[in-house]
């Protein structure tokens, strides 16, 4: 995964399907987020799709695949029966919930609870790259649970996940992780100059062994079995920038109830 652009997708910028600048990680068709541990700004070009370099996950209860209109996009948490969190990028195209679904609780994308989005759930935060939508049936796993403030500090050690792209080379949406992704990163930056893709508060990370990509966004980063972060910038090599979902528990709970 990389900051420059959003983690989503693989175009450029967000992690959406696929550096330091504040580009989204999308996979490349729909993918908008972006993800940066600085708070300049990368062009779309340098970013690049998934977790690069790092490691499969065996388990994870708590993650979940997003698609728009059966397209890969971005990767997301579930943090409550009913509930996904996910990147405000990841969902720009589908904010009526239409077309808009996900694939829960496998480390295998193409595999999991599948759940649709219930149109006119898909909640928005008005200053910050995040999202919560709601799905159309209660899953039953094992939830991510969320973090408050001081959960995560400067000089700390953390995971990020993601099924975003794996290589830099080719267009990011060509390079999707088949199997859930996780790389250690290094915070450099807790809120103060650190942003998001939309100027919210973030945590700001560096390669560890590995940085996301595009299709990463929208993925969560936890501090230990806490969740603490959600994908929203990298450069797709030494970068990144999550949006810090502790300033956020007050919003997440307003709509949620966790």
């Amino acid at each position: 995964m990389s900051l420059a652009r959003n983690l989503t997708g693989l175009a450029a910028g967000l992690l959406v399907t696929g550096a330091v600048a504040a580009t989204p990680a999308l996979a490349d068709p729909v993918d908008t987020a972006q993800a940066s541990s600085t708070p300049s700004e990368v062009s779309a070009q340098d970013v690049s799709p998934t977790i690069i370099d790092g490691r499969e996950v065996d388990s994870a209860p708590w993650a979940a695949r997003l698609f728009v209109d059966d397209q890969q996009t971005c990767s997301a948490s579930i943090i409550a029966p009913e509930w996904i969190l996910t990147a405000q990028h990841c969902v720009a195209d589908a904010t009526d919930g239409n077309g808009l679904s996900f694939n829960i609780g496998d480390v295998d994308q193409s595999k999991g609870e599948h759940a649709d989005a219930v149109p006119g759930e898909v909640h928005i935060h008005d200053a910050a790259d995040v999202a919560v939508v709601k799905i159309d049936h209660a899953v039953q796993t094992d939830y991510a649970p969320l973090g408050d403030p001081g959960t995560v500090g400067t000089g700390d050690t953390v995971q990020t996940y993601g099924w975003g792209a794996t290589c830099t080379d080719r267009p990011e949406i060509e390079c999707q992780s088949q199997i859930l992704k996780v790389a250690d990163v290094n915070v450099t930056a807790v809120n103060g100059d650190c942003t998001d893709y939309r100027g919210g508060k973030a945590i700001c990370a560096q390669y560890g062994d590995g940085i996301p990509a595009g299709g990463d966004s929208g993925g969560p980063m936890f501090a230990g079995d806490t969740q603490v972060g959600v994908a929203s910038t990298s450069d797709r090599a030494s970068n990144t920038a999550y949006v810090n979902i502790t300033q956020y528990r007050d919003w997440i709970s307003s709509i949620a109830g966790v």
